[in-house]
């Protein structure tokens, strides 16, 4: 009598940060190219956050759109994770929330209120510090270099806020000021970026 077929399972031999058993096939590659595109996107949206117009003044609509499109992105990477799933799509999730507070309720047209930005950069930190508790390997140790990035960021702007008010009410929202809020957002998507082009990496080798 003929045995049924059994699935194979390998395990990952690499221990940069995916060490579960898993099905070798498409599938993975498709994962883990998905992963890296998402990456990539997200590098350029934080290039395109650099390059906001500071002379102009940088509007809510503009914060939120990048916070928006930065967080769906990574709620669809998350969703394809294989470790940390939840916690890299409540991640993702905190982020497009935060971008859709400045498009709600806008401060103003030409400098948006920083305490959304800092609270999103607390909130995410926190949950990728968790998240990092529960990888291992070069995952591990991007993940807690994006949440130290965030809230490192976040420590930065809430120690310029009150000199950043204070420009604000007797000059008016400097260039350099703005700049300086654009360049904060783009440092954490640009480190995000790099976290999620390692895990595609990781999964890559998993499905080799």
């Amino acid at each position: 009598m003929r045995e049924p077929e059994r699935i194979r399972l390998v395990r990952d031999r690499d221990t940069r940060g995916i060490n579960v058993a898993t099905r070798p096939g498409l599938s993975d590659y498709i994962r883990a190219r998905a992963v890296r595109v998402a990456g990539i996107a997200i590098i350029l949206l934080g290039g395109a956050a650099a390059l906001l117009p500071s002379e102009k003044g940088i509007s809510s609509d503009m914060i939120g759109g990048l916070l928006i499109a930065a967080g769906l992105i990574e709620l669809v990477a998350g969703s394809l994770r294989r470790e940390v799933r939840q916690l890299a799509m409540a991640a993702g999730g905190v982020t497009a929330l935060a971008g859709l507070l400045f498009i709600i309720n806008p401060e103003t047209q030409f400098f948006p209120s920083v305490a959304p930005v800092v609270a999103w950069l607390v909130i995410r930190g926190l949950i990728l510090a968790i998240a990092a508790t529960r990888t291992a390997g070069s995952v591990q140790t991007w993940m807690a270099l994006s949440a130290g990035m965030d809230v490192l960021l976040a420590a930065l702007l809430i120690t310029g806020l009150s000199i950043a008010t204070i420009v604000v009410s007797l000059f008016g929202p400097t260039a350099p000021l703005i700049a300086t809020f654009a360049w904060i957002l783009a440092a954490s998507f640009v480190v995000n970026g790099l976290l999620l082009l390692e895990v595609a990496s990781c999964e890559r080798d998993a499905a080799a």
